[in-house]
Formats: structure tokens, C-alpha cells, sequence
């Protein structure tokens, strides 16, 4: 009861406004915009534009003005006419009923007011009644097609919903009707086309469509189009995308649409213009693309430039060893290879010689045993090599400057074997930390695909892994106690002092590591293993070359120095030197 009060007072309240306002104008009735007939339909199309001013008391705004026509509410207009006179003239749609219809120019929201009100007049009248039940109400228009715009469609609307008119009519609804399932005509449908070539308007018929059997004829050549030539318009608002160019559809209708560029990673099939599907794992696609390629395999092959370098040196290194060691064998009584650690010299070529095998393991595509041989056994290998060179410095140390004064612990290091024992401990620390390392963070073969869209990185898991860093910092340790050790020791007899070509070997070992890890903080591209080679060839080579190339070159070409009356000469000219201060 609230509900229909207020709709009768806002009604009462808008006949009162609209009557004042309109001044109790006529609107003039043409023939071409009227049709009597048994039941009126109301048509409300904006035949003018409207152009607002500036108003100085309420009025409605006059539709005809000079230069004002609408085209589009004028081509409404003329389908609703041609329509109810298509039903009209039809025998089997609306049979022994007459449709009749009043057109109203509605360009303006004061104008869509009046007109209507004017559809829901009595019968008759030029009036409207406000009753307290208006379900047995019959206004002049028994339905109301339009307004065309929303603003007006909702003025229009909230007038004839308390009265009850649809964009159905209850009346027809009682004659009897025959459609299809799917609420079409079962009789058929003439195709009709306008025909605005003369000074009036024409309709022709172009075609026709029939239920039984169910077939649509058209003859395009009855259609004229009004392009040059005749020509077909095109029936979609947006041209084709390019190739690589997805369709994203602007509003409700899919012909109206914008192109945009399917992202990199995607591509646009030509069976889904709408959607840009992705690549595979194995495909990269640049963007706007309408295909994908196939990624790039990035790994260190046997055959690169690079690799002939590094296998290069690595090859020369492992013969370098492999003639040191025979050279130290052949000249092992002498005093240059006993004073360098006699056959302890053996351990440390050796171990130099198993870092330096685990270079090959970089070449080629990553496997289970290549990645577990990579770094665990060049790291076990150089930590013997620093050991060896830890306690020897040391034993050179606590012999020249040390066993005088402590001479009981003296003898016990050498009845113990000490030298022995120590770099047997310190590999077995480093040999638990390995393994560890390859249990915990086992590196494994992986293919990578995120920091390049167009490559696959074939590498090892893990290359910088806790356990990697547990041993290089092992290592580091040892790194320090030699140099430190050597550095005691620099004073020394010349043939023992070897302060200099161990600080050297050492610093280069510390550069080369100080790069990779810089390095590998900032570029992870696929020069990074090429890179971590460097540092383990550059470790090895400064190890030999800082501790045994001196050694090769006293018993190659200064056989004079490798002699025990030499050797007898430094340590007495070393203990004078050390008596005087």
C-alpha cells in the first residue's frame, strides 16, 4: 500500500509540474506519424537532437528546429512502421486485428515527459485519472516501444509501471499464436531492404526464409549498398588484428575490439583470436608473436673456443704435474727435493692433479657423476695441497727458529710422525665436510628456464651451496695458517725461504676466488661455469707455480744450487746472522 501511495503521489505531483509547464500545448499529429487501428502502439524516438539553453522558467523544449534532424530516430521510427504494417498486411500473424500506432518526438527528457503521458490518456480523452486500483486502467497506448537512451528509458519507465503497460501486449496475448521451440514463426519470413534511391521511401523484397522445408533464399543482387561501386560494407567496427595481435573486445559486441600484443612467452593461434596461449617449457616467443621456437640448450661444450682454451691449459697444467713428479722422482736424494718435503712433495702434485682432472667435468651436458665431480673433489684435493704446505712452512719454522728452545716438543712432533698426522686430520675434516655437502645439497643436473626467456641452462643444482661455502671456507683457513707460517719464515736461508712464491701463490688463489663470488653475485648468465673454471685453474696454477716451478728451475738449470755444500753454506751464513743479533 506504501509502494502504490507514493507512485500516485509522484504521479499526481508530475501531472501537475507537466501541465504547468506544457501550458496545456498540442503536439501536432501528422498522418505519416500516426496509424488509427483496434490497439494504438506509442512510439518514442528522437527525430531531433536537442540543444539545450539557457532556461528562464520550465517549458518543453521544441523538437522541430532548423537543422536539428536526427537520422538514426528516424530510421527507428521507420522500422516500427514498416513492421506494424508487415503484421498488418500478414494473414496468419495477427488475424481480424488491426494494429494502429502515434508516433512522438522525444528529443529531449521534457519531451519524452509529455509524450508519455499522452500514451497513457484515456481512450478518447485527453486525460488521465488517478485511481486507487489502475490494473483495470486503458490508456490510449496499450504498449510503449522506446526511448532509445537510458535517461529518458527510466523517466518513461517510472510513468508507466503504476499503470501497467509493457513491451508486451496483454490483449494480443488472448489470440491464438502458433511458434516454434525456440519462439520463432512457423509460417516464414520475407526479407525486406530499403530502398532509398528515389525521392521517396521504398521497400522491395530480397529474400525469404520458410519452416517446411526450412530454407533462407537471398538475392544479393536486389541488395543496393549505398559504397561505392556496390561494394559490401564491411560488417565488423574494427579491422583485423596483425599476426601476434590478440583481440580484446571493447563493450558487449564482438566485431568492436582493440589489438594488443600478446606478451612475450605467448603466442596468438589462429584458432582463438581472443586469447594469447603460452609457449611450452621448451619454447620462448618474443612479443607480439604468432609462433613459438624452440629455446636455445646453453651448456660448455667439448667443441666451443673457450673450451679449447680452457682444456688447453688444463692439459699443459696436468703434464706439468706429471713432469714435476717425474723430475722430483728421478732427483729425490738431492737437497732441493728433500728441503721442498721430500716425498711429501708426491701428496701435493697429486692432490693438484685430482683438482685439476675435475675440470673436465664442466664440459657437456650436466649428469649425476658430473655434478657430484665438479668441485667436492678439486676442494678435498686442494685442502691436502695447503696442508702439506701448512706444515711444512711450519716444520721450517719451529726447525730454524723454535726446536732449540723447545726441544722436547721437537722430538715429540718427529717421533709421531706430526707432519703426517696433521695433514692426515686436517683432509678428514675436509673430506666430512664434502661429504656432507654432496648428501645435504646434492648438486644435480637441472635445466633451467626463468633468467633467460629464450635459452635453457643446462647446470648443476646447488653451485653455491652451504656445503660449498663450509669448504671454501675451510680452505680459506688453511690459506692463512701457510701464509702466515711462510711469513714467520722470511728470513730464513735462502734455499728454505720461500715466503715470497707462497705469498704469491696464495694471493692469486684469494683474487681468483674474490672474482667468482663477485662475479656470481651479480651475473648468473651462462658464462658463470666458464668463470668458476677460471678460478679453479687459476688456483691450481698458482699452487704450482708459487711452491714447485722455483724447484724445477734450481734442478734444471742451476744444478750448482742443488747441492749439499750449498745448502751447508745458507744454514751456517743464516745461524752467524742469527748468533750476531
Amino acid at each position: 500500500m506504501l509502494l502504490r501511495a507514493t507512485h500516485l503521489l509522484g504521479l499526481q505531483l508530475s501531472l501537475a509540474c507537466c501541465c504547468w509547464a506544457l501550458g496545456c500545448h498540442e503536439m501536432a499529429s501528422s498522418p505519416d506519424f500516426s496509424l488509427p487501428g483496434d490497439y494504438l502502439m506509442a512510439g518514442l524516438f528522437p527525430l531531433h537532437t536537442n540543444s539545450p539553453w539557457v532556461r528562464r522558467k520550465p517549458e518543453v523544449t521544441l523538437c522541430d528546429r532548423p537543422n536539428s534532424f536526427n537520422g538514426h530516430g528516424y530510421h527507428l521510427f521507420q522500422a516500427m512502421r514498416l513492421a506494424i504494417e508487415q503484421i498488418n498486411n500478414s494473414t496468419s500473424l495477427l488475424p481480424n486485428i488491426t494494429l494502429g500506432y502515434e508516433i512522438y518526438d522525444v528529443c529531449s527528457e521534457s519531451a519524452s515527459v509529455y509524450a508519455t503521458l499522452r500514451a497513457l490518456t484515456l481512450q478518447g480523452t485527453q486525460h488521465i485519472e488517478i485511481r486507487g486500483n489502475l490494473s483495470d486502467y486503458t490508456p490510449m497506448a496499450v504498449a510503449v516501444i522506446g526511448p532509445d537512451t537510458t535517461k529518458h528509458a527510466a523517466t518513461a519507465a517510472a510513468l508507466l509501471s503504476p499503470f501497467l503497460v509493457p513491451l508486451l501486449l496483454e490483449k494480443i496475448r488472448k489470440d491464438t499464436l502458433i511458434f516454434s521451440d525456440n519462439g520463432d514463426s512457423l509460417s516464414g519470413y520475407d526479407i525486406i531492404a530499403w530502398d532509398w534511391s528515389g525521392s521517396k521511401w521504398t521497400f522491395k523484397t530480397i529474400g525469404s526464409s520458410t519452416w517446411y522445408p526450412f530454407q533462407l533464399v537471398i538475392n544479393k543482387t536486389q541488395i543496393q549498398w549505398h559504397g561505392e561501386d556496390n561494394q559490401v560494407p564491411t560488417s565488423v567496427c574494427t579491422g583485423n588484428c596483425s599476426k601476434g595481435f590478440r583481440r580484446m573486445v571493447l563493450g558487449i559486441h564482438h566485431c568492436c575490439f582493440s589489438c594488443v600484443s600478446c606478451e612475450a612467452g605467448t603466442f596468438l593461434n589462429e584458432s582463438d583470436p581472443y586469447r594469447c596461449q603460452p609457449c611450452g617449457k621448451e619454447e620462448w616467443a618474443p612479443q607480439g608473436s604468432s609462433t613459438c621456437f624452440p629455446r636455445t640448450l646453453v651448456v660448455l661444450t667439448w667443441h666451443d673456443p673457450i673450451s679449447w682454451v680452457l682444456l688447453a691449459a688444463n692439459t699443459v697444467l696436468l703434464l706439468l704435474l706429471a713432469g714435476t713428479a717425474g723430475l722430483f722422482a728421478w732427483y729425490l736424494d738431492t737437497p732441493v727435493v728433500r728441503s721442498a718435503g721430500g716425498r711429501l712433495c708426491f701428496l701435493m702434485l697429486g692432490s693438484l692433479a685430482v683438482g685439476s682432472c675435475c675440470l673436465y667435468c664442466f664440459f657437456g651436458e650436466p649428469t649425476l657423476p658430473t655434478c657430484l665431480l665438479r668441485l667436492a673433489p678439486f676442494a678435498l684435493g686442494f685442502t691436502i695441497f695447503l696442508s702439506c704446505l701448512t706444515v711444512r712452512s711450519f716444520q721450517l719454522v719451529f726447525i730454524f727458529k723454535f726446536s732449540a728452545k723447545v726441544p722436547t716438543f721437537y722430538h715429540a712432533w718427529v717421533q709421531n710422525h706430526g707432519a703426517e698426522l696433521f695433514v692426515v686430520f686436517s683432509s678428514m675434516v675436509q673430506l666430512l665436510v664434502c661429504l656432507m655437502w654432496l648428501a645435504v645439497w646434492t648438486p644435480l643436473p637441472t635445466r633451467e628456464y626463468q633468467r633467460f626467456p629464450h635459452l635453457v641452462m643446462l647446470e648443476c643444482t646447488q653451485a653455491n651451496s652451504p656445503g660449498f661455502m663450509l669448504s671454501f671456507t675451510y680452505n680459506g683457513f688453511l690459506s692463512v695458517c701457510a701464509f702466515a707460517f711462510s711469513y714467520l719464515g722470511n728470513d730464513l736461508p735462502e734455499n728454505y725461504n720461500e715466503a715470497k712464491c707462497v705469498t704469491f701463490s696464495l694471493l692469486l688463489n684469494f683474487v681468483s676466488w674474490i672474482t667468482f663470488f663477485t662475479t656470481a653475485s651479480v651475473y648468473q648468465g651462462k658464462h658463470l661455469p666458464t668463470v668458476n673454471m677460471l678460478a679453479i685453474l687459476s688456483s691450481l696454477c698458482g699452487g704450482f707455480c708459487g711452491y714447485f716451478l722455483p724447484k724445477c728451475y734450481v734442478i734444471l738449470w742451476r744444478p750448482d744450487l742443488n747441492s749439499t755444500e750449498h745448502f751447508q753454506a745458507s744454514i751456517q751464513d743464516y745461524t752467524r746472522r742469527r748468533g750476531s743479533t
